[in-house]
C-alpha cells in the first residue's frame, strides 16, 4: 500500500527559482544598516583606554617595533611602513599595528621586511600589513587584528581599540 503525504506540493523548476529570489531580496532588505553601524559592526570595536604605543620619531620605515596592546599579555608590532595605507596613521597616513598572535593557532608572528606581510611558522598563514592584515595565505580563517591608533599632535602614537577578536580572548573586552 502507497501512502501520499497531503502536505507535498509540487513546485517547479521556475516557481522554485521565484521563491528564493523573493526570500534573498526580503533577507537583504531586512538586515540593512546604516553606513555608520555597518562600519561599527564591521570592526567590532570596543571602548579600550587609550594606550600610548611610541612616538612617531621612534620608528623607522619597515622596521618593526614590539609593542603590547590592549595589555601586557598581548604582543603587537607598530610599523611606519612609508606609504599610505587603509587604516594608516600618522601625517604620512602609514603607520599600523598588528596582533602578532596568529588568529589560527596563536603562534607568534614574524614580520618580513620585502613583502610587508606577517608570517606564521606553525601553518604558513601570511597576512598583508599594507591592505590592514589581510590574510593571503595559509589557514587562518580571520584578518589579523588590527589596533586603531591616533597620533597626536606632539607624533604620540596611541592605539584605541581592535578590529577583530585577538587569538586566546573570548572577546575584546578587558576584564
Amino acid at each position: 500500500m502507497t501512502m501520499k503525504c497531503s502536505k507535498l506540493v509540487e513546485v517547479g523548476r521556475r516557481q522554485f527559482l521565484r521563491g528564493g529570489v523573493i526570500g534573498a531580496a526580503g533577507a537583504a532588505a531586512a538586515t540593512f544598516v546604516s553606513p555608520s553601524e555597518a562600519r561599527a559592526q564591521a570592526l567590532a570595536l570596543v571602548d579600550y583606554p587609550a594606550n600610548r604605543l611610541a612616538n612617531i620619531a621612534d620608528l623607522a620605515v619597515n622596521e618593526p617595533m614590539h609593542v603590547t596592546y590592549p595589555d601586557e599579555d598581548s604582543p603587537g608590532v607598530l610599523l611606519k611602513l612609508g606609504k599610505a595605507v587603509a587604516g594608516g596613521a600618522g601625517p604620512d597616513g602609514d603607520i599600523v599595528a598588528f596582533s602578532v598572535l596568529c588568529p589560527h593557532k596563536g603562534w607568534p608572528l614574524t614580520y618580513h621586511a620585502d613583502d610587508m606581510t606577517l608570517n606564521c611558522p606553525g601553518h604558513f598563514s601570511r597576512f598583508d600589513c599594507e591592505a590592514g592584515g589581510q590574510q593571503t595565505w595559509g589557514h587562518a580563517t580571520q584578518n589579523l587584528p588590527q589596533f586603531s591608533l591616533r597620533v597626536d599632535d606632539k607624533g604620540d602614537i596611541y592605539a584605541e581599540g581592535v578590529d577583530e577578536l585577538i587569538y586566546g580572548r573570548l572577546s575584546n573586552v578587558l576584564a
